[in-house]
């Protein structure tokens, strides 16, 4: 295997070398000529150039890993906004300027072929880019870390407008395959759903709920390489994809049930199918929980395969393993470590929360109380009966503890409960997190402030010092590097490429904010950057507009609380204004929206009508 390794680390990084080397993907991985192969026929066999580079280096991190036995942190994230990742993987992989410049000897241009690249369908807003940035950056700081989530289908959907109404049609981005990931039969996982409890003593008299007639569902995992800069750490991004224990019924077919010997087939791939479902009904809300459970129970019993292989001792395991909690979707994963260490590893109670509660952190993304999320005790006890049972006996023991140090204080109680009661009774998954973690953080200092004064005051009051700030930024190789190369090569001119890896570095160019040469270069970067948006908008919409103009840019989720039918209000407000004094000294102003409705959410639809109302 060493020698092998070797070999691969000999890969010709000349342009003469990647070219051969895409030539060579062209013939033999797709059986392409080149003389009829067609843009997306060159854009994966850059990619598979790209790869050849990383994939090295990714074994030879992970047996570096796995050799030192390290710490690991596990991110869990229901979605990863991954975008293009061909630049990304171009430069990690050192070899973007070497690409460019043989498939400019080869007559072609590279970022022609970058534009045939699907988005993945994995991410939507700001919480799966937080995840992605987290990746590229984990890697490029050499922390041994693995990303965990679930393998869609489908992507929340392309959209169209029609009569100015959002239009939503599938996002099916894996029609054409995907030249990043690979699959890994060898470990997939089996997960239980559904079924009841019932309560049984053991051999030794000791009680054990044992959960029965569960549902058993399939997780197959795919690998996508995350490539650290500048380094030689290459993670990965682990995605889980349902399919039926027994996907072909062949008695039903014989009998002439086509559609029956399908039936199982069809339930499995449902849970990975879409990314975020429609919750706006009960079937829609029961299929979020399931894929919530889904890829958190994959991914810990992944998670505990791997530990198992390189140490074992229970106790060692909040040492090796570090789960990060990416908002409250995987929040169900506490009680399933907990399910695993009492239930099937047999531990007392009070050992098994001493693992759960040192090894979970969670990250808080939002103050809005009707944005964090609820489930309802009638659709646990339906999907996760057993999950359900260990919540309640978190929250009973909480509240003994709550007592103690508030004696009679109903209002503590009430608020910091992991039950709210009602009709039916809700679960707050929130409260879960804080509970069964050691660490919880908010993403900028004053989201953590207003944590601490307000969502969870009593939670700070009651543990003190675990509501942590984590200031989130985002990653200098995606949104400089690749995205602005200009003003990228303008800064490393200036203070050199030290800022690509730490951006405190950056304040290098303090000094010359008064540098009038620095400053008309700067314009000049943005000017032409702006050149080039205004060309993709002529081309994409048949919309002139002038560079010269003021761009007002909001490109976020179409939501309420994001407010951008205030941005609209303005818009109105400076037209009338503009009615009413065409004289009016105002600069030229561009207003550009590019954002997506859940679609159920139907104000948020009708703000996009308003929206594309007042364009037209």
């Amino acid at each position: 295997m060493a020698q092998e390794s070797s070999v691969l680390s000999r890969v010709d990084r000349s342009v003469e070398g990647i070219k051969q080397a895409i030539l060579k993907h062209l013939t033999f991985s797709l059986a392409r000529d080149p003389k009829t192969a067609d843009a997306r026929d060159w854009w994966y066999a850059v990619a598979k150039v790209a790869e050849d580079h990383i994939l090295d280096r990714l074994l030879k991190t992970q047996g570096a890993h796995a050799e030192a036995s390290v710490r690991r942190v596990h991110y869990f994230s229901l979605e990863f906004l991954m975008g293009r990742l061909m630049s990304n993987n171009l430069l990690a992989a050192g070899i973007l300027d070497e690409t460019e410049q043989a498939l400019k000897e080869m007559d072609l241009d590279l970022t022609e072929i970058r534009d045939e690249e699907y988005d993945m369908g994995l991410g939507n807003g700001g919480l799966g880019r937080l995840a992605a940035c987290f990746l590229d950056s984990m890697a490029t700081q050499d922390y041994p870390a693995i990303g965990y989530g679930i393998h869609y289908e489908f992507g929340l959907f392309r959209q169209e407008f029609k009569n100015g109404y959002q239009i939503e049609h599938p996002d099916d981005w894996l029609m054409y395959g995907d030249a990043w990931e690979i699959v890994r039969p060898a470990y997939t996982q089996e997960v239980q759903l559904y079924g009841y409890v019932e309560n049984v003593f053991d051999e030794v008299g000791n009680y054990r709920p044992v959960w029965k007639n569960t549902k058993p569902v399939l997780g197959i995992p795919y690998d996508i390489p995350i490539a650290g800069y500048g380094t030689e750490t290459v993670n990965f991004l682990r995605l889980w994809e349902s399919k039926a224990v027994v996907e072909f019924d062949f008695d039903a077919f014989n009998r002439g049930g086509y559609t029956d010997s399908l039936q199982e087939k069809n339930y499995g791939e449902t849970i990975s199918k879409v990314l975020y479902p429609n919750d706006s009904t009960e079937q829609g809300k029961e299929l979020r929980l399931v894929q919530q459970y889904f890829f958190v129970a994959c991914s810990l019993k992944d998670i505990i395969r791997r530990f198992n292989r390189e140490c074992g001792d229970w106790a060692q395991f909040p040492d090796r393993v570090a789960i990060q909690l990416n908002d409250t979707h995987p929040a169900i994963s506490i009680a399933e470590l907990m399910r695993i260490l009492h239930d099937e590893e047999t531990m007392d109670w009070d050992q098994a929360w001493s693992i759960v509660s040192r090894t979970f952190s969670y990250t808080n993304h939002t103050l809005l109380p009707e944005a964090l999320e609820k489930w309802s005790v009638p659709l646990f006890v339906k999907v996760l009966p057993r999950h359900l049972q260990i919540i309640l006996e978190i929250n009973r023991r909480f509240m003994l503890e709550v007592e103690e140090r508030y004696p009679g204080n109903a209002v503590k109680k009430r608020v910091m409960s992991l039950v709210e009661e009602g009709s039916p009774q809700m679960l707050r998954m929130a409260n879960l997190a804080v509970v069964g973690s050691h660490a919880v953080n908010g993403v900028a200092a004053l989201h953590t402030e207003l944590i601490r004064r307000d969502l969870f005051k009593d939670f700070d009051e009651y543990y003190p010092g675990k509501i942590q700030n984590k200031t989130n930024g985002v990653t200098p190789r995606r949104w400089m590097l690749s995205s602005n190369p200009r003003l990228s090569k303008l800064i490393t001119s200036r203070i050199g490429d030290g800022w690509i890896r730490d951006l405190d570095q950056l304040r290098g160019l303090d000094h010359l904010a008064e540098d009038e040469e620095f400053r008309n270069h700067f314009m000049d970067v943005k000017h032409a950057n702006k050149v080039d948006l205004a060309r993709v908008i002529h081309e994409e919409c048949g919309i002139e507009v002038s560079p010269d103009a003021l761009f007002d840019v909001q490109i976020k989720r179409l939501h309420e609380y994001k407010r951008q039918h205030l941005k609209l209000l303005y818009i109105l407000t400076l037209y009338r204004r503009l009615l009413q004094d065409p004289a009016l000294d105002v600069h030229p102003r561009v207003f550009i929206f590019a954002a997506k409705a859940a679609p159920g959410y139907f104000l948020a639809k009708s703000i996009i009508k308003a929206i594309n109302a007042v364009a037209a």
